[in-house]
């Protein structure tokens, strides 16, 4: 897939997500196909009413951001994309670690949201996976050919949360993972230093 079509894939799914795994260790307790073909459409909802809502571009990041914390496992998904570094990081450097890659992320992907006014996202299947649900969308924007986005969605957490989502097969937590691996590594593996750099970056 072309770079500048990933880029533009990759928005419309952080816009749907708000994120951004391999599959997790442990098979999902309690979470049924009904619950996780909902959670999406909740996210989804949510997300269209903040399109629509004709807000400025600095309450509509903030809203995404709720959004991305409400409905995804932000933890999991920080850890994924820090990668090896996450076990040498202290409880604190994770803590901010966290909280820095969730502004991140909605403020990355966020800046293009509006340009999914008018577009429409449908949910059409859920089936078991290893580690939860696997539930397929498809997009359709104004001027393109509608194109697939899959959640996974597990309760490992102890509630009901979207770990990643795939665009056509392209997994965007492991793409964000080889860019915090690269942005940490251009910092000579000093997290502190990312950590900051995140507030700020995106």
């Amino acid at each position: 897939m072309p770079n500048d079509t990933l880029t533009r894939r990759g928005f419309v799914s952080a816009a749907l997500a708000g994120v951004t795994a391999a599959a997790l260790p442990l098979p999902a307790l309690a979470l049924t196909e009904a619950a996780a073909k909902a959670l999406v459409d909740k996210v989804v909802a949510e997300i269209n009413r903040v399109i629509e809502s004709g807000k400025s571009e600095s309450a509509m990041l903030r809203d995404f951001e709720k959004i991305f914390v409400r409905y995804a496992d932000v933890p999991i998904m920080a850890r994924y994309a820090l990668g090896a570094d996450a076990r040498s990081a202290s409880k604190a450097q994770l803590r901010e670690f966290i909280k820095a890659f969730q502004g991140y992320i909605s403020r990355k992907y966020g800046r293009r949201f509006r340009e999914f006014i008018g577009g429409q996202v449908t949910v059409k299947s859920a089936r078991k996976i290893k580690a939860g649900y696997e539930v397929r969308s498809t997009v359709k924007l104004r001027g393109e050919a509608p194109f697939e986005v899959t959640f996974l969605v597990s309760d490992k957490s102890g509630r009901d949360k979207f770990y990643n989502m795939f665009i056509e097969g392209v997994n965007l937590l492991l793409t964000e993972r080889t860019e915090i691996g690269a942005m940490l590594d251009a910092r000579k593996g000093n997290l502190d230093q990312l950590i900051r750099d995140l507030k700020t970056t995106g």
